[in-house]
């Protein structure tokens, strides 16, 4: 019996079984680099993938935090983009690129000094061009093996028996939350939960830390009320109702989605209640992966500001991709996206609040464990109930609504929306504990502003 406990805890943590991304750091990507860039005759529907004919190179230098400098002395911002890759916005013009890199039998070699072709414009949005980037004095690549590769394990059934033991444990361990056995489970592989919590493209090797807090921001933050909750405010309910992604790593388009939906609500005091298509994300966007996951920072912002967003109805959510329907769709806009913080590792708990409260839930993400996808109820904290060393979690995209406190305990927690069906958690909900980074997830923070 502790072995299939342990074996499921084993299957649940293993993150990553097939696919590993790109791995930079900060410190490998900020110096100069040039970008070659090629004309500037095209608009959104630019292909790139075979792009080498650059007709101009620009010097730029990426320097901390996140302030940019080009060959004439114009400043500008840029920002990493989780490990993956940046986006540099410098003298009128915008740059994205992922960095390079290959894969062969499980080995991932990353180098972090050039990237793949990809795609610049105006901030207009007008003027589109491919460029590539290479970086002057570039550190040599790394390689690292991906410890799921091939795993045999992939197409395990989870069983009622092993379930409910592992719940067991799971609520004699702690209290401040509740466990228990979800009937959709029972059955289900490592490789469908994988789908549950994000998919296998979702998963970060390095989480970047919370900034540290300001005096000035605390005393901001000092203000806020004690509480909050966008579902309750003086009565009025301006989030959007709980989803089912089903068996999909497409957690990260209903957490995108679901801000837009929410914002665009409090943008127009709740006289626009769209609800927004899931399917247009996993089906349309060249900026994720489908069901394999994908990160709010491409899709809630740069995807839905470059290329728009069409409505639920207009591309109903069928859980699986399919034909891209959008052509004849009305879009939907976000005027400015971003880190909370206004770069990739800016972000913290009083950043965090302050988004939160004056403009609307933001777009979170976080380390799943297994013990998470059988939280009931209470204020969740991961509870390491073994020995077993978990491999890095899948990253999970949510939707913060609220924060509040225990009013017995004084324990304050976040209220978030997660997209597994009402009747998962407290109606879809779920709380989870503030303050401490638990989980990452006071790390990568997405906040837009959509266009009503």
């Amino acid at each position: 019996k502790m072995y299939r406990v342990l074996l499921f805890v084993a299957l649940l943590s293993a993150g990553t079984w097939a696919d590993i991304p790109v791995d930079c750091m900060y410190d490998e990507v900020e110096g100069t680099w040039y970008l070659y860039e090629g004309p500037r005759l095209y608009d959104n529907s630019i292909n790139c993938t075979n792009f080498q004919s650059p007709v101009t190179r620009i010097k730029v230098n990426l320097q901390y935090p996140n302030i940019v400098t080009d060959q004439y002395g114009n400043k500008g911002h840029w920002t990493m983009i989780y490990n993956e890759g940046f986006e540099i916005t410098v003298n009128g013009r915008t740059y994205f690129a992922y960095f390079y890199y290959t894969e062969m039998l499980g080995e991932v070699t990353s180098d972090c000094g050039k990237t793949f072709s990809y795609w610049s414009h105006d901030v207009t949005l007008r003027h589109w061009a491919c460029f590539y980037g290479r970086k002057q004095n570039a550190k040599s690549p790394k390689v690292h093996h991906d410890p799921f590769y091939n795993i045999s394990e992939a197409n395990q059934v989870l069983t009622r028996e092993t379930l409910t033991e592992f719940v067991d444990r799971i609520n004699a361990a702690q209290t401040s939350w509740t466990a228990r056995v979800y009937e959709e489970h029972i059955g289900m592989t490592h490789h469908q939960m994988l789908q549950l919590s994000g998919g296998k493209k979702s998963w970060l090797r390095r989480r970047v830390r919370p900034a540290k807090t300001s005096l000035t921001l605390k005393q901001s933050t000092a203000a806020l009320p004690k509480s909050f909750d966008w579902r309750n405010v003086s009565g009025v309910n301006y989030v959007s109702p709980v989803r089912n992604q089903g068996k999909c790593g497409s957690c990260y388009a209903f957490s995108s989605m679901g801000m837009l939906e929410a914002r665009l609500r409090i943008q127009t005091n709740n006289t626009m209640k769209i609800v927004l298509s899931p399917e247009d994300i996993i089906s349309c966007s060249i900026l994720s992966q489908g069901c394999d996951g994908g990160f709010p920072y491409l899709v809630a912002g740069k995807y839905a500001h470059e290329f728009g967003v069409v409505s639920e109805r207009c591309n109903p959510y069928n859980v699986t991709p399919g034909e891209c329907i959008r052509r004849d769709c009305l879009k939907h806009y976000t005027a400015t996206y971003g880190y909370v913080g206004g770069y990739y590792g800016a972000c913290n708990e009083e950043r965090m609040m302050l988004e939160l409260v004056q403009r609307g839930p933001i777009s979170i993400s976080f380390e799943v464990y297994n013990d998470f996808f059988n939280y009931a109820s209470g204020i969740y904290q991961h509870t390491e109930i073994t020995s077993f060393n978990p491999f890095q979690e899948v990253n999970h995209a949510v939707l913060l609504v609220g924060y509040g406190e225990n009013e017995t305990t004084g324990q304050k927690f976040w209220i978030v929306k997660n997209s597994w069906g009402e009747g998962w958690g407290e109606n879809g909900y779920f709380r989870i504990v503030r303050g401490i980074d638990n989980c990452a997830i006071e790390s990568t923070a997405v906040a837009v502003i959509p266009i009503p």
